[in-house]
C-alpha cells in the first residue's frame, strides 16, 4: 500500500510539474467521453420518444385503410377510393382475437365560438374510440347511444382546440359551429401531445359518426369509412387479428384469390419495433463515431508519454540506480497515463451530461441519460490508459541504468 502511495504522489507531482501539457493531454479524452454520453443520450431520447409517440396512438392497435380499387375501368391508388364500409366495422366485432373496434371518417372543417375561429380536424367515429386510442376524458362525459344513433349536434374538443376557442373558460355545455351548425360541446379530451409525425394529436374534434357522415363528409360513397380502427385482445394476439381482419375483409368485398386486396391492415406494434431497431442502430451509431474521439485521445496521450519518457530519462536512470525495479518503473509511467485518462473520462461525462440536458432544455430535444454509456465512457477511457500507456510505460522501464545516466 505504501508503495502505491508513494507512486501515486510522484505521478501527481510529475503531472503537476506540467500542468498545460496535462491538460492538452486529457482533452481528448474529455471530448472523446464527453461526445459518447451525449451521443448515446440523444440517440435514446429519439429512440423514447419515437416508442411513445407511437404507443400515444393505442394499445395493441390494427388500423384498416381502404386500398386501391377497380371500378368501371378505373383503377385508384392506396386510399384512393373508399373501400371500407360501417358493416365492415361490425363485422370484425366478431373475431375472437380483436377486443373491439371502431370505423372512423375525417374532415376538415373551421370551428367557430364567439369571436374566436379555428381550423381543424373533425373526427367522426362511435364511443369505442377512445377505448382504442387509450384516451381519456379531462372534463365532460363521452356520447350517449341515443346521440350516436340519432347523429346528434354534439362534440368532444381536444385540449389544442380547446384552448384556442374558450382559453381558459370551461367549454362544456357551451356551443360551437362547426360549418355553419351548433355543435354542443359534452366533453374535452386528456392531453396526448404530438404524433410521430410532429402533428398535434389534441387539434381534433371527436363527434358521433352518423353525425359526421350526415352532415359533414357528403360522399357519393354512402355508409363508408376511411379507416377502421381495431384493438386485440393481447399484445400476442396482433399477428393473428391482423390475419383475420385480412381473411374476412375479402371475403366480404369478394376479393378473388390471388386479387390485389382493396384494403391496408398496419400493426402499429410492428411499426414500433422496426422504428425503435432504427433508433437503436442510430444511437449505436452515434455513439460509435464519438468513440473515435476517444481512440485519437488514446493515440495522443501515447505520443506525450513517450515525449515523458524521453525527457525524463535521467530520472529513470536514477531510479533504476537506487534500486527501484523494472516493474516499478513500469507501473509508475502506466499509473500516470491511467490517471489521465481517467480523470479526464470523469470530466468529459460531466461535460456530456451537463450538454444533454441543455440540449433538453433549451433545444427541446428528447434525451435520455442512462448509467450504461456513462459506465461506457468511464471503462473505455481507463482501458485507454491502460493500453495506449502501456508501450511508452514499457520503454521506460527496459531503459539500461547506465546509458540512462549518461542521457543529456
Amino acid at each position: 500500500m505504501t508503495l502505491w502511495l508513494s507512486m501515486l504522489g510522484e505521478a501527481l507531482q510529475a503531472m503537476s510539474a506540467n500542468k498545460l501539457r496535462t491538460f492538452l493531454t486529457a482533452l481528448g479524452i474529455i471530448i472523446g467521453a464527453g461526445a459518447v454520453v451525449l451521443m448515446v443520450a440523444l440517440g435514446q431520447g429519439t429512440q423514447t420518444a419515437v416508442t411513445k409517440s407511437i404507443s400515444a396512438l393505442g394499445s395493441n392497435l390494427l388500423i384498416v385503410r381502404s386500398g386501391s380499387a377497380q371500378q368501371g375501368g378505373f383503377r385508384g391508388g392506396a386510399g384512393g377510393l373508399p373501400t371500407l364500409k360501417t358493416s365492415d366495422a361490425q363485422a370484425l366485432l366478431d373475431l375472437t382475437s380483436l377486443n373491439t373496434a371502431a370505423p372512423v371518417v375525417q374532415q376538415g372543417a373551421q370551428l367557430v365560438y364567439g369571436p374566436n375561429n379555428w381550423g381543424t380536424q373533425i373526427v367522426g367515429s362511435t364511443d369505442a374510440y377512445l377505448d382504442i386510442r387509450d384516451w381519456t376524458l379531462q372534463s365532460g362525459r363521452p356520447f350517449t347511444d341515443t346521440e350516436m344513433n340519432s347523429g346528434m349536434r354534439v362534440a368532444i374538443l381536444g385540449q389544442t382546440v380547446a384552448e384556442q376557442l374558450f382559453g381558459s373558460a370551461d367549454p362544456i355545455d357551451q356551443s360551437v359551429r362547426i360549418q355553419k351548425s351548433p355543435y354542443q360541446v359534452i366533453g374535452v379530451l386528456a392531453q396526448k401531445g404530438q404524433s410521430m409525425a410532429g402533428s398535434d394529436q389534441d387539434d381534433t374534434v371527436l363527434i358521433p359518426l352518423v353525425t359526421a357522415q350526415r352532415q359533414l363528409v357528403g360522399s357519393q360513397f354512402k355508409g363508408t369509412v376511411s379507416m377502421i380502427m381495431a384493438k386485440a385482445n393481447s399484445a400476442q394476439q396482433l399477428a393473428s387479428g391482423e390475419a383475420q381482419i385480412a381473411d374476412l375483409l375479402r371475403q366480404r368485398h369478394r376479393i378473388a384469390e390471388g386479387a390485389d386486396d382493396d384494403f391496408s391492415v398496419t400493426n402499429m406494434a410492428s411499426i414500433a419495433s422496426t422504428m425503435a431497431q432504427i433508433t437503436g442502430m442510430l444511437s449505436i451509431l452515434l455513439g460509435s463515431i464519438a468513440g473515435i474521439s476517444l481512440l485519437v485521445g488514446g493515440i495522443g496521450i501515447m505520443n506525450i508519454m513517450m515525449v515523458s519518457v524521453t525527457e525524463r530519462t535521467r530520472e529513470i536512470g536514477i531510479r533504476m540506480a537506487i534500486g527501484a525495479s523494472r516493474k516499478t518503473v513500469l507501473l509508475q509511467f502506466l499509473l500516470e497515463a491511467v490517471i489521465i485518462t481517467t480523470t479526464g473520462g470523469l470530466i468529459g461525462i460531466l461535460i456530456g451530461v451537463g450538454a444533454a440536458l441543455g440540449v433538453q432544455r433549451f433545444g427541446g430535444i428528447a434525451v435520455a441519460i442512462t448509467p450504461q454509456p456513462i459506465l461506457l465512457a468511464f471503462g473505455v477511457s481507463t482501458l485507454v490508459g491502460l493500453f495506449f500507456g502501456l508501450y511508452p510505460a514499457r520503454k521506460a522501464s527496459m531503459m539500461k541504468p547506465i546509458e540512462a545516466l549518461r542521457y543529456q
